[in-house]
């Protein structure tokens, strides 16, 4: 974990991306993935081949995306990530659902902000409104359930669910 640093550079940049998103990204129709994945790029973004990313999804620092092939962000997915959120080849974020990268130090009387990466391993799924917060790893071939909260990693071929979410079925390789 990591106190964030949000330069003056940093904020212009996620202005220039809220203008782009706003005029070019969010009203592209449907299956103009190619250009978003264009428009992801010009701003940082390392997106794969074939990556499904729809227009309502919201990408907080596109800077900050690593989307390997085939991966795919739905509608109304919120990534925030002041730092580095990685979808491996084939993982899938379903509608609704937020990845969270950043909070705040409670127990510092100063409030900082703290800060880790998320991965969500290839051909992983987190179902639709579920919650993935900052520092967690999903492991290869899971299933996050519908609107779970994942507080600590989910490990490989597993299905997790709840608030907090805990491992409810392991699966076969």
């Amino acid at each position: 974990m990591r106190t964030g640093r949000y330069t003056f550079s940093n904020k212009v940049l996620r202005v220039l991306w809220l203008i782009v998103y706003v005029t070019l990204f969010r009203f592209s129709p449907r299956p103009f993935h190619a250009w978003r994945s264009f428009l992801l790029r010009c701003f940082g973004a390392r997106i794969g081949k074939k990556c499904h990313i729809y227009g309502a999804a919201k990408i907080w620092a596109p800077w900050n995306l690593v989307c390997h092939s085939s991966a795919c962000v739905a509608d109304k997915v919120e990534i925030y990530n002041p730092v580095n959120v990685v979808l491996e080849e084939g993982a899938t974020i379903s509608q609704g659902a937020f990845l969270c990268t950043a909070s705040h130090d409670y127990a510092d009387a100063s409030f900082p902000v703290i800060e880790a990466p998320i991965t969500v391993g290839g051909h992983a799924w987190v179902a639709a409104r579920a919650i993935v917060l900052m520092g967690v790893q999903i492991g290869e071939r899971s299933v996050v359930g519908a609107g779970s909260v994942v507080t600590r990693n989910v490990p490989s071929h597993s299905v997790c669910a709840g608030n907090p979410a805990r491992v409810v079925k392991e699966m076969k390789r």
